[in-house]
């Protein structure tokens, strides 16, 4: 697999499995207005899925004009194995608490506003077009949860607890943004540049929001799990495909 192919697909990954958590709250929201949010970030991620999607199955079928089975953004999202999707561990993990699940995506959010900053003047002119595309509803996506974190992280003494929780059970998984794949290196992402611009925009909200930067840690630095990139995964992601593709595997071929 190209590398091209490799990072479109990481891409994707990224917004479908994100959208796929988001989801989960559809219903479940603390208030009407927020669970109406958290959906139309999961609608807006799923839709930079598809976009992704569709380029990567265009690219397959392009360097594989002979398969019998042509891929198609449905083939790649419902139809690939745990060990062949490429999103970072951060957005596969269980929602938790609302807490949990707005940091998060504050986490994400950063990260993937400042990456398609960069993507928007990629030399692959449809990985730049889909990032400009998206980078409008990124802004959002950031601006909610930003405000979310400081809300209550800054709000009551439960809520900053909670906030507090969340960035020890989250701040592990944030390393692996930074951390190139070899198929991100050929298509020269600039990842020091990103973590440089990440730390800063994340410390400032993390202090505005009166919680610590990074979890205080007796032996040291914290330890990043890696690993999604390349197809590792953790526990939690295996159960998510299988609610996710359930349909398509047991009804091959169906169509809405």
């Amino acid at each position: 697999m190209n590398s091209l192919i490799a990072y479109t697909l990481h891409l994707a990954d990224n917004a479908l499995i994100l959208g796929q958590r988001n989801s989960e709250w559809c219903g479940h929201g603390p208030v009407l207005e927020q669970d109406i949010a958290i959906t139309n970030i999961s609608l807006d991620l799923i839709g930079q899925a598809r976009n992704f999607y569709q380029y990567a199955a265009s690219l397959i079928n392009h360097s594989d004009g002979t398969a019998a089975n042509p891929a198609s953004e449905d083939s790649l999202a419902y139809l690939r194995t745990e060990r062949e999707f490429k999103n970072l561990l951060l957005v596969e993990l269980p929602n938790g608490d609302w807490a949990q699940t707005v940091l998060r995506q504050f986490f994400f959010s950063q990260y993937q506003y400042l990456l398609f900053q960069q993507l928007q003047f990629s030399k692959d002119e449809q990985i730049a077009a889909i990032a400009a595309k998206s980078i409008k509803e990124v802004s959002y996506h950031l601006r909610w949860s930003s405000e979310w974190v400081i809300r209550l992280g800054d709000g009551t003494r439960e809520s900053h607890d909670r906030m507090e929780k969340a960035m020890n059970e989250l701040w592990a998984y944030t390393g692996e943004m930074f951390e190139p794949a070899g198929y991100e290196k050929e298509m020269a992402v600039e990842s020091e540049k990103i973590k440089k611009e990440w730390n800063e925009k994340v410390r400032q909200v993390l202090e505005e929001a009166t919680l610590t930067l990074q979890p205080a840690s007796e032996k040291g630095s914290v330890f990043m799990h890696t690993g999604g990139k390349n197809g590792i995964h953790t526990e939690y992601m295996g159960h998510l495909l299988t609610e996710l593709q359930y349909m398509q595997r047991a009804y091959p071929g169906c169509e809405w």
